[in-house]
């Protein structure tokens, strides 16, 4: 019995082994079926002209114009703006600002430049007085001191010898009148001795002696006096008026010249604070003159906030009432010069692109009409907005000389633009998403009866749309347009690997790839019929 059971269980799980392999086998067969049912989209490879460009949008500016800014120092408000888009003439008022706090401070500073220009003059006529006064004291010191020169040569060489002859000749007169007086005195006596005379005039004759001998006497004594006390003396007094006078000099010379030169600092100093105040007043004159911007030439009103790049509002529309900064960009005026449109090349398609190169312009509202023009500038650098919106996109603004169109284009219009880089009169070309980068090489997928095979290529210049192959691709062979999932894993990771960046430029579908969709997913829903 047991036995029995036993041979039954391994019947059942053979049983159930032989249905596993069997329904494994039919899912594989349904899965290769399916498999090899879904048409696979493909590219052949086309021979032919091919033009290379770079498309790009862009805006119509003028190609010259007067950018009219505020030049008044600080915030101000604008009182009267004219309506953009306005035809103004020359001479005409465009933005007018507040400036009555300008106006109030020049009250003010009017005032201080009248009491500056009055010190100035005071200041300047004081400065007169000092030079004169000083020149004044400066002759009175000299001339003291030429008396002073005068008086010492006067007594040494005239007042001192004519009083020392005086008392020299005094001495000599005093001593005849002494011997004189004595002969007299000699007669008398022997006349008295005789009794001719009186004793009375003898004693007069013996005093007259007595009085000469005293005569004799003082005029010696005043010699000597002279010669040995008053010359020494009046010498040394008259050179130490000298030396004085000497001395005044030089003082009154000083202080001459430091009156003088204070009065000369305090003329400069008063003359540039009046000059200050008056420089200030002319300035705040300008300033007044300047809150009034009129047009310089006859032009198109634009406002300089309709031709900046707004992001997220932060740019206002200028009006009435709105405070502007020193220096803000207010009106433009396009000139007769004509116009260019203004793009913006990323760095994919930067080298394509040079000045001088023709481009066709067209304008969104001018149907129809298709304009030419040229390169004519490329900006060195980014252009930093687009920048700072996604760091990792980097477009360069590049100017586009419009030839023609100055009657009918508007600035602000919208535009598409076609640059000519280069023109291939044969080459063979696919589209540019096909071409992948595998194990370091441009490779394309091939379809061949045996399935897709990588084949490595030589690339040229691409269009954004398609791209030139140089080598390694023949006209009319199939080419894969969705290269297998793995290999676009090991693209991306192999950018990511060597530090580079996704390409921006905008990839175009090929017209018969959403038809080619289409008819895999109805292959797909169809039902699949039973193995035979």
């Amino acid at each position: 019995m047991k036995k029995n059971n036993t041979n039954t269980k391994l019947r059942a799980a053979i049983l159930i082994l032989l249905v596993a392999s069997v329904g494994a086998a039919i899912l594989t067969w349904q899965l290769r079926v399916a498999r090899s049912s879904v048409p696979v989209a493909t590219f052949p490879a086309a021979r032919g002209p091919l033009d290379i460009t770079v498309q790009e949008g862009g805006t119509v500016h003028p190609r010259e114009q007067v950018i009219l800014s505020s030049e008044l120092e600080g915030r101000n408000r604008i009182l009267f703006l004219i309506p953009e888009g306005t035809l103004v003439e020359k001479g005409d008022l465009l933005v007018e600002l507040d400036s009555s706090g300008l106006v109030d401070r020049r009250v003010d500073l009017d005032i201080r430049v009248q009491n500056a220009e009055a010190a100035f003059i005071r200041s300047r006529e004081n400065l007169e007085v000092v030079r004169n006064q000083a020149q004044s004291d400066v002759e009175n010191a000299e001339l003291k001191l030429q008396f002073s020169e005068e008086d010492l040569l006067q007594y040494r060489e005239g007042e001192y010898p004519n009083r020392l002859k005086e008392l020299e000749a005094r001495i000599t007169m005093a001593r005849e009148e002494l011997q004189r007086s004595r002969e007299k005195l000699e007669w008398s006596e022997v006349l008295f001795e005789e009794q001719y005379l009186a004793e009375s005039e003898v004693r007069a004759d013996a005093l007259a002696v007595r009085r000469a001998e005293l005569d004799v006497e003082l005029a010696e004594n005043n010699l000597r006096f002279l010669q040995n006390f008053e010359f020494q003396r009046r010498i040394n007094q008259l050179e130490s008026d000298k030396h004085q006078a000497r001395m005044a000099l030089e003082r009154t010379q000083r202080r001459a010249r430091s009156d003088v030169i204070q009065a000369e600092a305090d003329l400069r100093a008063r003359e540039s604070e009046y000059q200050q105040n008056l420089d200030r007043l002319e300035r705040l004159d300008e300033q007044i003159a300047k809150a009034r911007i009129v047009a310089p030439q006859a032009g198109l009103v634009i406002y300089a906030t309709s031709t900046r790049f707004r992001w997220r509002g932060n740019v206002e529309p200028l009006a009435e009432g709105q405070e502007v900064n020193e220096r803000q960009e207010l009106i433009h005026l396009p000139t007769a010069a004509g116009f260019m449109a203004r793009i913006r090349i990323h760095e994919s398609s930067l080298q394509k692109v040079a000045p001088g190169q023709p481009v066709n312009i067209t304008v969104s509202a001018l149907p129809g009409r298709t304009f030419t023009g040229t390169v004519n500038t490329i900006a060195p650098l980014p252009d930093p907005a687009s920048t700072f919106m996604n760091p990792d996109l980097k477009l360069y603004d590049t100017e586009i000389l419009i030839e023609g169109g100055r009657d009918i284009l508007r600035a602000g219009m919208s535009c598409q633009t076609i640059i000519k880089v280069d023109s291939i009169e044969d080459a063979v070309h696919i589209p540019v998403h096909t071409v992948v980068r595998h194990q370091g090489k441009p490779t394309v997928f091939v379809l061949t009866p045996n399935g897709p095979v990588a084949r490595p290529v030589e690339v040229g210049q691409d269009d954004g749309r398609m791209v030139h192959i140089i080598s390694g691709l023949d006209e009319g062979e199939p080419v894969l347009l969705a290269p297998p999932v793995g290999t676009q894993r090991e693209a991306r990771r192999t950018r990511r690997e060597n530090g580079q960046e996704e390409s921006a430029t905008p990839r175009v579908e090929d017209p018969a790839a959403p038809r080619q969709r289409e008819e895999n997913q109805r292959e797909r829903r169809r039902p699949e019929g039973p193995p035979t």
